[in-house]
């Protein structure tokens, strides 16, 4: 299984489309409410979403799609990354509901070469979330900072630091 990609994996052009999907339940949406001290009534009060907003309905906390979407890239994108290093652009288009199911693509925008070190370089993205009618609900853009081939090789190869198993040969 491929986990994020080398400098030289990334092609300008690229389309990277991250699977599985993710249907979001209201637990969910709680959760990343609770744990981010978000406590607005639109994503936690059913009734005062219900009566008061245009939506008639609570909508999904935007940060947590943002979340979910850069998670989802992270096999595709950042899971070999050295850092993130700038989120460009991050913008909510449509609302997510409960029992929505997102989807998530990354393109590769641009890369170059680190100015400051050889073995690393930098990638732009564009990473899209859709819902399962195709609706566009989430677009961010990013700059991550990821090995060359040669910073792989020298600091252990695909897993460093994974241990080996003992050998049960006696």
């Amino acid at each position: 299984m491929q986990f994020g990609r080398t400098y030289e994996e990334f092609e300008v052009g690229a389309t990277y489309k991250h699977w599985p999907g993710k249907t979001v339940t209201e637990y969910d949406d709680h959760l990343f409410c609770l744990l981010t001290m978000n406590h607005h009534p639109l994503h936690m009060d059913t009734n005062y979403a219900e009566k008061t907003t245009d939506f008639g309905k609570n909508v999904v906390v935007g940060n947590y799609i943002y979340s979910l979407l850069l998670g989802m890239s992270v096999p595709d994108v950042s899971g070999k990354a050295i850092a993130n290093l700038e989120i460009e652009s991050l913008k909510h288009v449509a609302p997510t509901f409960h029992g929505d199911t997102i989807y998530g693509e990354t393109t590769v925008l641009d890369k170059w070469p680190s100015k400051s070190k050889n073995d690393r370089g930098i990638v732009h993205v564009e990473t899209k979330g859709y819902k399962q009618d195709g609706t566009l609900v989430c677009v961010f853009r990013r700059k991550v900072m990821v090995p060359t081939e040669t910073y792989i090789k020298e600091r252990g190869g695909e897993q460093p630091g994974r241990p080996e198993p003992e050998s049960q040969e006696k």
